[in-house]
């Protein structure tokens, strides 16, 4: 099976090491720090979960034509996946997440970046991009990853959507609140319960069933959208299509960190999505695999084995 997955990428760089003591110059903790490391982030990071399941990822983004974009290049094609969907731009910086990680915890993040907006130029070459590998891969699924850091917008939403729509390829979304009116027409759309909040501007801090629903059956017909996946944390995960509707719970967990969770979840329903599971499997299927990711530390890919594992386990009880 293939995917094509398109959106912000990004490099995650991880500064690990021990505290055990407190800045003499600020009430701070010193990392002594033991290791770094680099890998793929955002969209690359859906990609490499992909990878990660069995099948074949191709990543089309813009980057900036720097250190870091070769050094993302490098982290992918190292990675055993292809290259060819990258474009590399002069006007753009590519993204470096950069987390330190002391004894095992997250202490901070920094974050450099620009998030202005592709040019007409890039937006079109990207566009271009996306369509030769929708013909020439015939991938079995378009995968939208958005992070709100100026690579997807309208012109090229679009543009992705209808290329994929023409070719009969379903297509999923992890939004963010930029673009969030800008997926029209989509297969499935999975926000959180924050990027709801944030893209509707409504107030659904603890919200019921009944008001998700209420929620969900309004976006989806005004936005033209078939299903919809609502991750709500520690409660689970939402469904909603015009046949079937309700909550899979969570299970319990050791929550180490939550990062990458969410990328996990869209590259999991995605895959699902094309294999032909039904609505409710495919929420419980990611929410199973969301929850397995958030027991390790830093951003990683959810292993084949362990959610085939997991998903034993749980239906033989």
């Amino acid at each position: 099976m293939r995917a094509l997955v398109i959106g912000d990428v990004m490099v995650d760089a991880y500064l690990w090491g021990k505290v055990d003591r407190i800045s003499p110059e600020a009430p701070v903790p010193v990392v002594a720090v033991e290791k770094r490391e680099s890998r793929p982030g955002g969209a690359a990071n859906v990609a490499v979960n992909i990878y990660s399941l069995g099948a074949v990822p191709y990543i089309c983004s813009v980057i900036g034509k720097d250190s870091a974009g070769a050094e993302f290049k490098k982290l992918i094609t190292d990675g055993g996946m292809s290259d060819d969907g990258i474009i590399t731009s002069t006007k753009r910086t590519t993204t470096i997440k950069t987390r330190v990680i002391g004894n095992n915890h997250q202490l901070m993040r920094v974050d450099s970046e620009v998030v202005n907006p592709l040019s007409q130029t890039d937006s079109n070459l990207l566009i271009k991009k996306a369509a030769q590998l929708i013909r020439s891969k015939k991938p079995s699924v378009v995968i939208f990853e958005d992070y709100d850091k100026g690579v997807l917008n309208k012109t090229v939403i679009e543009a992705i959507v209808a290329e994929a729509d023409k070719h009969g390829i379903p297509t999923t979304v992890d939004p963010k609140k930029n673009n969030f009116f800008h997926y029209r027409n989509v297969t499935l759309f999975k926000p959180n319960l924050k990027e709801l909040r944030e893209g509707l501007k409504t107030d659904l801090e603890n919200p019921s069933e009944k008001a998700l629903t209420k929620v969900a059956s309004d976006f989806a017909s005004k936005q033209k959208i078939k299903s919809l996946l609502i991750t709500l944390s520690e409660k689970g995960v939402y469904y909603f299509s015009k046949k079937d509707a309700g909550i899979i719970p969570a299970h319990l967990r050791n929550i180490s960190d939550v990062s990458g969770a969410g990328d996990t979840v869209i590259s999991v329903a995605s895959l699902a999505l094309a294999s032909g599971m039904s609505l409710k499997e495919i929420a419980a299927i990611s929410n199973l695999a969301g929850g397995l990711v958030c027991e390790k530390v830093g951003v990683v890919p959810i292993e084949r084995k362990l959610l085939l594992d997991e998903v034993k386990r749980l239906s033989a009880k």
